[in-house]
Parts: C-alpha cells; sequence; structure tokens
C-alpha cells in the first residue's frame, strides 16, 4: 500500500498566503524525505477553506523542488476549465516532472465556486462528462474533433504529449454509488474518504467497487485510495486538540456541500451541523488520530473494509502549527508507516 499526504491549504485564522505557501512547500520537501510517495494538492477558490486556486501550478514548483516525489491534485475541478487547458498543463507537467505526475479530477461540489465563474453547480454533469471524453483523445497522440452539445472542437492536436503513456494515472474522487460506477465504467481509479465521511460508508464504497469489478470486468481493475485526517501523538490530551481542530474542516466542507455556507470577506466560517458527531465519534469513525498503535490499527480497519491500495494522509487541518503537522509526520513515518505501507 503506497502512503500519500494530502495539502488542503486552509487558515481559520486567514493567515498570509506567503506563510501558507511557505509551509506547503516545506511539508512536501518533509514528505520526500520521509519516505512519503506522493503529495495531493487540492483545488479550492475565494475562501481560506483553501488558498490553493492552481494546483497543476504549484504541483510543478514543488516537482521542481524534489526529486523522488510524485505530485498529484486533489483534485482539478474539472467543469471549472476548458478541457482543452487542463490536457495542457497536465501534460506539460508531465514532461517536467519526468513522469512524476499522478491526476485526480472531479466535478466540483460547491455551488459558491461556480457562481463566482458564473456557471450552475447543476450544470455541471454535461460539461464533466464531455470534458473527459476531450482530455481522454487529447492524450491519444494523434488529431482529434469533438463535437459535443458544450464543446465543439475542430481538428486539434495536443503538444507536449504526457511523458507517461497512454497518460498519467488517472483518480477520480468519489463520494457517492454514482460517481464510483462512472469511475470504474472509464476504467480509472478511485479516490474516497474526506471530511465528513465516516468509516461505515468507507466499507459501503468498498464493497460496491468490489460489486462493480464482477459485473463490469474491467480490463484493469481500479485502484482504490482512501483520504483520512491524520495526526500521531503520544500524548491523549494532545490528540483530542487535534480532533478539535479538524472539527473546523468538517464543518466547513459540509456546509459548502450542503449550501448552507458562511463565508465573510473570504473567511469561511465553521457552521456546526443539525447533529454532528462528538469528539468521541470523530476519533473512533471519522479520523485517524492517537497513539502510533492506535492509528495502525485504524488504518489496518480501513485497509481491510475497502480494499485499499493507496491511503492519503491529510496531516494539515484547522490551524495546527507547522511544528505539530511536521511532528506528526515524523512519528508516522518512523513507527506507522514500517507497519502499515
Amino acid at each position: 500500500m503506497d502512503i500519500g499526504t494530502f495539502l488542503l491549504m486552509q487558515s481559520p485564522s486567514a493567515r498570509s498566503s506567503q506563510e501558507i505557501y511557505a509551509r506547503a512547500l516545506e511539508q512536501a520537501q518533509a514528505a520526500e524525505t520521509l519516505g512519503y510517495r506522493n503529495v495531493w494538492l487540492a483545488e479550492h477558490h475565494f475562501s481560506t477553506y483553501g488558498y490553493l486556486s492552481r494546483p497543476l501550478q504549484l504541483a510543478s514548483y514543488i516537482a521542481a523542488k524534489t526529486t523522488k516525489l510524485r505530485v498529484g491534485t486533489a483534485v482539478v475541478v474539472v467543469p471549472l476549465h476548458h478541457p482543452l487547458v487542463i490536457a495542457e498543463e497536465i501534460a506539460t507537467l508531465d514532461v517536467v516532472s519526468g513522469g512524476r505526475l499522478d491526476i485526480g479530477l472531479g466535478r466540483g461540489y460547491q455551488r459558491y465556486e461556480f457562481e463566482r465563474f458564473g456557471l450552475q453547480l447543476d450544470s455541471g454533469g454535461q460539461r464533466w462528462e464531455e470534458s473527459i471524453d476531450i482530455l481522454q483523445k487529447s492524450f491519444e497522440g494523434r488529431p482529434f474533433s469533438y463535437e459535443g452539445k458544450l464543446f465543439k472542437i475542430p481538428e486539434t492536436s495536443l503538444f507536449p504529449q504526457p511523458l507517461q503513456k497512454p497518460h498519467p494515472p488517472i483518480w477520480i474522487t468519489a463520494q457517492s454509488q454514482y460517481a464510483l460506477e462512472a469511475a470504474v465504467r472509464r476504467g480509472f481509479n478511485v479516490l474516497t474518504g474526506g471530511f465528513g465521511i465516516p468509516v461505515e460508508r468507507l466499507a459501503e464504497f468498498g464493497q460496491h467497487v468490489k460489486r462493480m469489478n464482477a459485473d463490469m470486468k474491467p480490463a484493469q481493475q481500479p485502484l482504490i485510495g482512501v483520504q483520512r485526517a491524520v495526526y500521531v501523538t503520544k500524548d491523549a490530551a494532545d490528540a483530542r486538540e487535534a480532533a478539535e481542530q479538524a472539527l473546523w474542516n468538517m464543518r466547513v466542507t459540509l456546509s459548502l456541500r450542503n449550501n448552507y455556507e458562511q463565508v465573510d470577506r473570504g473567511n469561511a466560517i465553521p457552521v456546526p451541523a443539525k447533529t454532528e458527531p462528538t469528539i468521541d465519534e470523530l476519533l473512533d469513525r471519522y479520523l485517524i488520530i492517537g497513539t502510533p498503535d492506535t492509528v495502525i490499527r485504524q488504518i489496518q480497519r480501513v485497509r481491510e473494509l475497502v480494499g485499499i491500495s493507496h491511503f492519503n494522509c491529510s496531516f494539515w487541518f484547522g490551524d495546527l502549527d507547522q511544528a505539530r503537522v511536521l511532528r506528526s509526520m515524523e512519528l508516522f513515518a518512523r513507527e506507522v508507516m514500517p507497519a502499515v505501507a
């Protein structure tokens, strides 16, 4: 099982952009030194929920500052961009990184972001399907044209072409059975998890992918990755405080997903849901936080329930300071990674 790390680059206290980006680079370089396989970068817009609006651009910079670490997006929000621009940026980064790119793609889920681009969230489905068609054609290495309802593209050739053939590994974020089915149907890998998804839901996703593989019999079975908030500590009080930090991410994520978000001058407000888990429930069902032995058991539980080949650690959440994040990453690499990877 591969182990990666994920950067949302949020800031509840609205720290400076310079500080947030410096922290991201330091964590990526630490991940390479400590033996993590990947760093994954989110795309978000217009609030302190995530300072990273151009993940492929930052991934290029990180690739230039590292030598072995694979860089990836989790995700590029496809309906917010023209698919040919996405294809060109993917191919360019794959070339300049020496084939170290993994590409995560998603439909997007935030009405707040779509409206500020003059788009409707409900229209994302058609844009998504046509964009994925165009991306796949772009990477075939020959001229193509496309006639869709939204995109009409005359004969076009993509330069450069990706270094990895036929293209970098493609992962689709999936938080529903529909999204899982769409990913498997196209032969893409699946990345699920994140804030607000309990472990029982992950188990349901894993069983559904197994059923789809049996029914569809794809030529290549998709890899499954799970992303969770992770914090490793030997202090019980420190663990509970970290869980409270993660509650900020979960509240903002769910408010943006379910359209009751509050953003004040760009500051994302952690709006409590009508019902939400206690700290004890968070530690048991939503987060992977605790001593090295506890974290090992929790990851093994996820692996057994879901059948994953990639585990993605979101070490930086809430307003955790950099020293705590780096200490958690180091402790995970030293005492957890050998037992689970």
